[in-house]
């Protein structure tokens, strides 16, 4: 199954990584980037992994939970979108 990441989503990654380049912590942020990198790969074969989102109720609206963060994807029948990777403690927005 195709992935595709939505700018939404590039701009979360981009702002995790700030966030570490700041705590002068590059190698973990790497690090870290790309075991979230890595989790979301693992839809292309198991795209019903993550539950339903809970604060919108659809079943094509999905998570997969990589502490401490949600990556929030959009399950089509052919492809995954992926829409946010967000802070499990925020209030989720969707673009």
């Amino acid at each position: 199954m195709k992935i595709f990441i939505a700018n939404s989503a590039y701009s979360d990654l981009d702002g995790i990584k700030e966030y570490y380049e700041n705590e002068d912590a590059l190698t973990v942020g790497t690090q870290f980037l790309t075991s979230i990198i890595e989790h979301i790969q693992t839809l292309a074969d198991h795209p019903d992994i993550g539950r339903v989102v809970p604060e919108f109720d659809d079943v094509k609206i999905r998570e997969l939970i990589h502490v401490p963060f949600r990556i929030v994807y959009l399950r089509e029948k052919n492809s995954i979108h992926i829409i946010r990777v967000w802070r499990s403690e925020r209030l989720l927005s969707l673009p």
